[in-house]
């Protein structure tokens, strides 16, 4: 690989062929940063719900008795 770059421009290797890996994926990882960020925010309230379920039922049980 570092063959393929010797005889190139420093602005090849910095800017060139990280803007083409950008144009080429951009698809594929703006889709996997948005599937990450649903799966963390229904992970966010499902542990917000379990929260409210557990702290509903203990404050019934304890009034209850």
């Amino acid at each position: 690989m570092r063959e393929i770059f010797a005889g190139l421009p420093w602005w090849v290797k910095w800017i060139a062929v990280p803007v083409i890996a950008l144009v080429v994926f951009g698809g594929l990882i703006a889709s996997v940063v948005g599937f990450v960020i649903g799966l963390l925010f229904k992970l966010l309230v499902f542990v917000a719900l379990v929260g409210g379920l557990i702290y509903i039922v203990r404050k019934f049980m304890s009034s209850s008795s």
